[in-house]
């Protein structure tokens, strides 16, 4: 396991927290397969399905903020934006290493653009829209 969910993680908001513990699922699943027999041809669709989830996922969390009138929408979403360009870059990555990226660093890069999110952004969100 790549990844574990931790409490303080949570936003306290469920729809948003549901999801974070999905992403974790499929970012370990994508971890797993990395490093399985079948890799080259498994890891480019886990992450089409990561991407299309991430992306799903960043929608709702904004439509969230735009509803709430969140105060930090606008650098909340650059950093959505920014992520999904530093994993298309993780897939560029992976894709010119022609699936011989060792496991471990795409790994990590995956571990720290996640928690870092959870650490900056998300924490913030929480104080805001989380239960109080």
């Amino acid at each position: 396991m790549l990844i574990e969910w931790k409490d303080k993680y949570s936003t306290g908001v469920d729809d948003i927290d549901f999801e974070h513990q999905e992403l974790i699922e499929l970012i370990n699943k994508l971890y797993d397969e990395m490093q399985s027999a079948d890799a080259a041809n498994s890891v480019p669709v886990f992450f089409g399905e990561l991407f299309k989830a991430i992306s799903s996922h960043f929608a709702l969390e904004e439509t969230l903020m735009r509803a709430a009138n969140y105060p930090h929408f606008r650098e909340h979403k650059e950093d959505h934006e920014d992520l999904l360009d530093e994993l298309r870059a993780i897939m560029d990555d992976y894709d010119a290493a022609e699936g011989s990226l060792p496991a471990g660093t795409l790994g990590k890069a995956l571990d720290v653009w996640f928690t870092d999110h959870f650490k900056t952004h998300d924490s913030k969100l929480h104080e805001v829209m989380g239960p109080h």
